[in-house]
C-alpha cells in the first residue's frame, strides 16, 4: 500500500459558457461568508480586455464644474472604505423559470461574496463638483464588443442614478479579500454597488461621465429590465434592487438519505435593510418552522441559517426555505415571471429521499 495521502478534493466553478466565460460558483459546497477568488462566479458580456497596468489612469467628466484625471496611486492615496458585500447576478436562479426564458442558464451559484476595499465614489464626484442639473452617472468598461442584436460594437457600460452614485457606500474599489482584485475580476478598478443585482457593478472601469439627462446604452435599456409580457415591452421597468432571497446548501438536491437527524443549511439575503427570518417546511409548505441565524449579518451581506430535522419516516420529501427581510418581503410560492429571465426569487427546493 502507499503511504501517499489522499489527495484533497477541492470545488470549482461550473462552465455554462467559454466566449465569454460565465462561470458559477459552488454555492452548495462553500463554508464561509467570504469566497476565495478562484470560486466566485464569473459573468462577462464580451471576452476580456487588454489593459495596460502601468498607464492607468481614471477620467471623471461631464456635467462637473472640475473635470478629474487620477492615476492609481491617486486613489490609493484618498480615504478608503472596507465593506463585505454580496453580489449577485440579476440571471441567478433563470434556470428554474417553469415558462423557460433565453439566457444563461444559470442555477443557483450565480452569487458570491466577500470584502472589498476601495474609495467612495461620492468622494470624487464632490471633489470633481456635480452640477445642479446632473442626473446620472456612467460607470464605462474596458470590455467591449458586438451585440448581434444591433451588429455594432458596444462597450460594457452601466448609469446610476445620481442619488445611488452618492451614497457612500457606492465604492471604486481596488482590493478583494484584502488583495489586489483579480484581473477576471475587474482588476485594477471595479465599481461596488451594495444591495443591487451585480450588473451595477462595472468591472474594468475605464471612464466616469455624470450626464444631464438618461443613459440610453443596450445595457441599460434593452438588458437587464423587466419584461413581463412575453409578446411586447409594455409595463416594462429597470433591475435595479435585489430581491429577498435563499438557497438551500445542504442537502443537496436528490439526495438519498437514513432516518434519524439531518442538517438542513443555507444562506439568505436581500437588497432592503436585513434577513430577520428562515423558515423551512418538508411537508410542501403547510407548516413552516423557523431557521436558526448562525452567523451575524453584516448590513450587504448573506445570512447563514441551520435547522435540524429528524425524520422517521421513510420515502420522498420536499425541503423548502423562505426568507424574510426587516421590509416585510417574503419569499413568493412562485416567482415574478419576465422575459429576460431576471429576479427569480421563488422559495427555494431541494427533494431527497429517505431510506
Amino acid at each position: 500500500m502507499s503511504d501517499q495521502p489522499f489527495p484533497i478534493v477541492k470545488p470549482f466553478l461550473k462552465t455554462l459558457s467559454l466566449y465569454p466565460e460565465n462561470q458559477e460558483a459552488p454555492i452548495e459546497f462553500i463554508q464561509t461568508d467570504t469566497l476565495d477568488a478562484r470560486l466566485f462566479f464569473r459573468r462577462n458580456h464580451f471576452s476580456y480586455p487588454s489593459l495596460s497596468y502601468s498607464n492607468y489612469w481614471l477620467p471623471l467628466g461631464g456635467s462637473v464644474k472640475t473635470p478629474l484625471l487620477l492615476s492609481t496611486q491617486d486613489l490609493l492615496r484618498l480615504p478608503s472604505k472596507t465593506l463585505k458585500v454580496v453580489l449577485e447576478c440579476a440571471g441567478d436562479k433563470r434556470s428554474f423559470f417553469e415558462t423557460k426564458v433565453f439566457g444563461e442558464q444559470w442555477e443557483n451559484g450565480a452569487i458570491s461574496q466577500g470584502i472589498w476595499k476601495g474609495i467612495s465614489l461620492r468622494s470624487l464626484l464632490e471633489r470633481a463638483g456635480v452640477r445642479e442639473e446632473a442626473k446620472e452617472v456612467i460607470i464605462e468598461g474596458y470590455d467591449y464588443g458586438e451585440r448581434k442584436d444591433f451588429d455594432q460594437v458596444f462597450t460594457y457600460s452601466r448609469s446610476l442614478p445620481i442619488e445611488k452614485a452618492l451614497h457612500s457606500d457606492t465604492i471604486i474599489a481596488y482590493e478583494y479579500n484584502h488583495k489586489p482584485i483579480p484581473f477576471k475580476h475587474g482588476y485594477p478598478l471595479r465599481l461596488i454597488v451594495p444591495q443591487w443585482y451585480g450588473m451595477a457593478s462595472v468591472k474594468w472601469i475605464k471612464q466616469i461621465t455624470v450626464i444631464d439627462s438618461h443613459f440610453t446604452g443596450p445595457f441599460q435599456t434593452v438588458d437587464y429590465v423587466y419584461y413581463p409580457n412575453k409578446e411586447n415591452n409594455n409595463e416594462a421597468f429597470p433591475v435595479t434592487t435585489i430581491h429577498v432571497n435563499s438557497t438551500i446548501q445542504k442537502p443537496l438536491n436528490r439526495d438519498t438519505l437514513n432516518t434519524g437527524t439531518h442538517e438542513i443549511k443555507g444562506i439568505a439575503w436581500t437588497g432592503k435593510g436585513r434577513v430577520i427570518k428562515v423558515e423551512i417546511s418538508t411537508d410542501n409548505g403547510k407548516t413552516w418552522i423557523e431557521a436558526e441565524i448562525t452567523a451575524d449579518q453584516s448590513r450587504y451581506a448573506w445570512t447563514s441559517w441551520s435547522f435540524q430535522w429528524t425524520v422517521a419516516e421513510k420515502g420522498e420529501y420536499t425541503i423548502m426555505s423562505r426568507a424574510t427581510d426587516s421590509y416585510q418581503r417574503i419569499q413568493p410560492s412562485n416567482p415574478f415571471w419576465n422575459r429576460k429571465g431576471y429576479g427569480y426569487n421563488a422559495i427555494d427546493k431541494v427533494m431527497v429521499k429517505i431510506e
